[in-house]
């Protein structure tokens, strides 16, 4: 089997230790967890884990049955990148003065669809969402100008079809 990018999203409980037992799921089967993200979800007091990761189908269908095995566990979905719609977001710090100075900036910020969201005398910092690849090419862009600091989000995700957890939860409550 074939591997390739899964999102992986879990509707559970918000319970202490979860995301310890839930990522050790992974760590016993060698495989790397390339985000995680957790939220608040589309349902009251019901957390949402979402997990990238390159595996096989196989194995993944494997990994979401370990995972609905812990009790705090809702339910468990994959996804291919196909059927999501997904972003991340990353933050660029950069020094002030090249703002001012270095016109090229400010070009790199406007053809990525960027933002500055805040300016100080001493720095000024960018945001942009978007695919990993997109934050890819302005970290690549902007890495010759010198980046004072860098940080990026995990995947965010919502699914193509309709999820039908909110009737699966109603179903289990009655």
């Amino acid at each position: 089997m074939k591997k390739q990018i899964y999102t992986i999203s879990i509707y559970t409980e918000n319970n202490l230790g979860l995301l310890n037992r839930i990522s050790s799921i992974f760590l016993k089967r060698h495989i790397n967890i390339e985000s995680l993200t957790a939220s608040s979800s589309e349902i009251e007091n019901v957390t949402r884990l979402i997990i990238v990761a390159h595996l096989t189908e196989e194995k993944v269908k494997k990994v979401i049955g370990q995972i609905e095995k812990q009790i705090e566990v809702i339910k468990a979905y994959y996804h291919t990148n196909e059927e999501s719609i997904y972003i991340q977001s990353a933050l660029f710090k950069i020094k002030s003065n090249l703002l001012f100075d270095e016109r090229q900036i400010q070009n790199i910020i406007k053809n990525s669809n960027a933002q500055i969201v805040t300016v100080s005398p001493e720095f000024f910092v960018i945001e942009k969402s978007g695919r990993k690849e997109e934050i890819d090419a302005l970290y690549d862009e902007l890495l010759p100008f010198g980046i004072m600091q860098f940080v990026r989000s995990g995947r965010i995700s919502v699914t193509k079809e309709e999820m039908k957890i909110s009737e699966l939860l109603k179903k289990q409550l009655n």
